[in-house]
């Protein structure tokens, strides 16, 4: 018999915990959610996120059928984060596909599967690993300002955006630095005195 962790219950006040007890488990009945909902912490990725507590708009639609609770549906929220060439801010918005099957949790799983099958718990079902997956899946790996940002200056950390025209001198070769500074104005030569 599997073992119920009584730890992990799901609130009912949660705003990504929704109830499915008006379906009745009549496969075929329906329920249209409309709702918007505060991003939970760390959605996204180290540098394209969703800010914490912004609103994600949930329009989501929860069918029963044989198994449990189908959710089809989509979410909208608004992206914060940096370019990884020119570090400078990004923000966007996004929108995910959400579809997942929630088996109740009074049917007969096999346990090796058990990882990868979502369930519900007293007919709640909890939306945030659902969300928190289509929207990891959907940023990009590596978010840009533009598709032609041109990055940083490798010598000085300058932003190339800002100054197109950003250039340095010709690096000198360090086998020719001293003829270099001797050949300024002002330098002075420095012998050894070491003869006798």
């Amino acid at each position: 018999m599997p073992e119920v962790n009584h730890l992990n219950k799901l609130d009912p006040r949660a705003p990504l915990v929704l109830d499915t007890r008006e379906l009745g488990r009549r496969p075929g009945s329906q329920h249209q959610v409309s709702r918007s909902v505060p991003a939970p912490a760390d959605l996204g990725i180290e540098v394209l996120r969703v800010p914490e507590g912004t609103p994600v708009e949930l329009d989501l639609r929860l069918e029963a059928v044989m198994e449990g609770v189908l959710v089809t549906g989509t979410a909208r929220a608004g992206l914060e984060g940096e370019c990884v060439r020119c570090l400078g801010p990004i923000t966007d918005e996004i929108e995910v596909d959400l579809q997942e099957l929630y088996v109740y949790d009074d049917q007969q799983h096999d346990p090796d599967e058990d990882d990868e099958v979502s369930t519900l718990q007293d007919d709640l079902l909890d939306l945030e690993p659902l969300l928190r997956d289509a929207v990891v899946l959907a940023l990009p790996f590596q978010p840009l300002c533009g598709p032609d940002c041109p990055g940083l200056c490798p010598e000085c950390g300058a932003r190339l955006a800002d100054d197109p025209d950003h250039a340095h001198e010709e690096p000198v070769d360090p086998r020719w630095a001293v003829l270099k500074e001797m050949s300024e104005p002002g330098a002075q030569i420095h012998q050894d005195d070491t003869r006798q």
